[in-house]
């Protein structure tokens, strides 16, 4: 039998380009999402789809009972994919929201990486995660996602050293810019403190950020992950792959941080924006 692989998030995007990536070099793979339909396409590959949200157990249970009955209980790489946007200033983010990114992001994959520990040990495999160089800027408007991935970036790099006594990897793919639709195209809330003007300027510079960054497409990207799994060792955790993603980890260690606000305020087109708020609070109190 081959190798087994279980991969989250497939419906589209990077998911979807390393289920097929996998299974071109013939892995068997599981591919997992919220919703079937878009990844019908990948059943003509091999790929066996299957209906996983990593926020409910029941569905992991289901694709454990599928581990256990068809594939021995082995599962030979496990790449945690599957995210959630939150683009949301961090002072004005709902309850609902902020709890399903980090649902997805976080908790997700803790959750999914502790139910199939057994049988990645078993073959004594990589665990990977999608991580993001968000984790490493202050991309404006992001602070609720940077913070799920900066908690995963962390959990990647604590989770490899505990489990070097069962000889099981762990791969941090520290993500630039890649080709994907997962910009969060909703709006702000109607009671934002940032509903003046210039803001729709703004957030349509920050959710354009990747497409307007000659991006990498999710072919190439996926052809570099599953290489990074495929040479995977004891005690190398994070993989910086994707457009600008060894950029922006140079930058968080060298390059000072009033030299980065400084190109984002202009990137970002937040300089008239900022001196409009300033205006407006200084001329009332906020209740």
């Amino acid at each position: 039998m081959s190798d087994l692989v279980v991969i989250t998030g497939c419906s589209s995007g990077i998911g979807h380009a390393i289920a097929l990536e996998f299974a071109k070099k013939g892995y068997k793979v599981i591919a997992g999402a919220r919703r079937l339909d878009p990844m019908k396409d990948l059943i003509e590959y091999g790929v066996e789809i299957v209906k996983l949200d990593v926020t409910k157990m029941e569905d992991i249970q289901s694709l454990k009972d599928l581990i256990e009955s068809k594939y021995d209980s082995k599962v030979k790489y496990l790449f945690n994919n599957a995210g959630q946007p939150c683009t949301f200033p961090a002072a004005d983010v709902k309850d609902e929201d902020m709890k399903q990114c980090y649902e997805v992001n976080v908790f997700g994959c803790i959750r999914l990486t502790r139910e199939l520990m057994n049988y990645i040990i078993n073959t004594k495999g990589t665990i990977g995660f999608t991580g993001s160089v968000s984790a490493l800027a202050p991309f404006p408007f992001s602070a609720i996602y940077s913070s799920t991935k900066a908690a995963i970036h962390s959990y990647a790099n604590t989770l490899a050293f505990e489990l070097e006594p069962f000889d099981v990897k762990v791969i941090n793919i520290v993500t630039g810019g890649v080709k994907t639709n997962i910009a969060d195209v909703r709006p702000l809330y109607p009671d934002s403190r940032y509903q003046v003007e210039g803001i729709e300027l703004v957030m349509d510079k920050r959710r354009e950020m990747a497409v307007r960054n000659n991006p990498m497409t999710a072919e190439e990207y996926s052809r570099k992950v599953v290489h990074d799994f495929e040479t995977s060792k004891l005690g190398v955790v994070n993989r910086y792959r994707g457009k600008m993603a060894s950029f922006f980890w140079f930058a968080s260690i060298f390059i000072p941080r009033f030299v980065l606000l400084r190109a984002f305020r202009k990137r970002f087109a937040l300089t008239d924006l900022w001196a409009t708020l300033r205006k407006l609070v200084s001329k009332r109190k906020l209740e």
